[in-house]
């Protein structure tokens, strides 16, 4: 099957040599071409170039006429939990009316309500609720995802969500990557003894998650009142045992050294970053971990947005994702996600879409695959509707500038 994009207005994210990431400088620089034409092939990217160098319209089995609208890749979301139950909409009022996410947290809400709630959902519901997830945020531009278990605290629970995304991936085509949060918050149960609800994540379910091969990552909450860096490096110890890469939650609301326990660790990303030191920074530097802000949270509980300058001005790439999970982020919107960095964050348009396509890709170890408008790459792509310019991706936030998505050639 071959599929030829015609008079395209402007072609985004073009990259003709290999590239993994971009950092510091460049990330201000997204490579164009205008009045473009993009051939796909078996559901991969084939050719592209301008107008005047288009194939001829015989040798295809489908022309689509793109006047006034722009193709970019589809968004890489590389940090979400979307295999959860039910929602926690209390919570969001309890914090309209004052409360913290730490009080919240403390009287029995946040992740240990939605943990009780998973604990006593089927799998075929677990699944049927995640599936809908999945199908909305794939229509609103996303075509590469990375999803967390983490809500489970038990060693069934942790296996049912893990089985739901491995499900998820096998039964639909955009790449899925699955990460075993094995350490996301201490169930009541061990309240008073959290080394043996590690003990039980690391013993009986991570041998389970390496036999079934039900997980790419491993992940840890590292954070004051959740997990120490003492604790991350020795669920990091065990993991990296059956090959799993770290991609890890950090600096949330306190800085404790997680961030370069997290590199010395090869980390692929480090997420959140709401908080980040010079000592965080000179960790970070000249390494191969990608840093993540997850501005939708930010927003959501109204707290710091992390600090993409001054992580960009050090030299370093940065990656944006949706954090998409019931209790800070009910939402995997990441064409939000971009708008609320250039908003928020101050990044430029062409920062925020370099942060939400190339550098998601890598921080999910995709960078191959998707991310960018490259030959042989998957052909997951946006179809803008008639707009402007890129800039009206982020600048009418409200809005939805989507036509068409295409995860590997496919209109979906």
């Amino acid at each position: 099957m071959r599929t030829l994009f015609t008079h395209i207005k402007e072609l985004l994210q073009v990259r003709t040599a290999p590239i993994s990431f971009v950092a510091g400088v460049e990330m201000d620089d997204l490579p164009t071409l205008k009045n473009a034409y993009l051939l796909i092939e078996d559901g991969r990217i084939a050719d592209f170039g301008e107008m005047p160098n288009c194939p001829s319209e015989l040798s295809v089995n489908e022309v689509i006429d793109a006047t006034g609208k722009m193709i970019l890749p589809t968004w890489c979301d590389s940090h979400t939990h979307i295999v959860y139950a039910g929602n926690r909409e209390g919570e969001f009022v309890d914090r309209i009316k004052g409360k913290t996410y730490e009080e919240i947290a403390n009287n029995g809400g946040g992740i240990l309500n939605s943990t009780k709630k998973l604990q006593q959902t089927s799998e075929e519901d677990l699944y049927q609720q995640s599936k809908y997830r999945l199908e909305e945020v794939i229509q609103l531009g996303t075509g590469a995802i990375e999803i967390k278990s983490g809500y489970g605290l038990t060693v069934d629970a942790e296996l049912k969500m893990l089985r739901v995304i491995k499900r998820l991936h096998d039964e639909y085509a955009l790449p899925i990557k699955a990460t075993f949060l094995a350490a996301h918050a201490i169930p009541t149960a061990y309240k008073t003894n959290k080394q043996a609800f590690l003990e039980l994540m690391l013993k009986e379910v991570l041998p389970v998650v390496a036999e079934e091969k039900l997980a790419n990552y491993i992940d840890v909450f590292c954070e004051t009142g959740y997990f120490s860096v003492a604790d991350m490096e020795l669920v990091l110890g065990e993991a990296k045992k059956y090959g799993l890469l770290p991609k890890v939650h950090v600096n949330q609301f306190t800085a404790i050294g997680g961030v370069q326990s997290a590199v010395m660790n090869d980390a692929l990303s480090v997420d959140h970053l709401e908080l980040i030191n010079d000592e965080d920074l000179k960790a970070l530097q000249g390494s191969k971990t990608m840093p993540v802000a997850l501005p939708s949270c930010s927003y959501f509980l109204s707290i710091s947005y992390t600090p993409a300058r001054k992580i960009m001005n050090a030299g370093l790439p940065l990656a944006l994702a949706s954090d998409y999970n019931p209790g800070s982020t009910p939402s995997g919107n990441m064409n939000f996600v971009v708008s609320t960095a250039c908003i928020k964050m101050k990044m430029t348009p062409e920062e925020a879409i370099n942060a939400a396509t190339i550098n998601g890709a890598y921080a999910m170890g995709l960078e191959k695959e998707v991310g960018s408008i490259t030959v042989g790459k998957k052909a997951n792509l946006i179809l803008t509707k008639p707009i402007h310019s890129y800039a009206s991706i982020p600048y009418a936030f409200g809005m939805n500038q989507i036509e068409e998505v295409y995860i590997s050639g496919k209109k979906m």
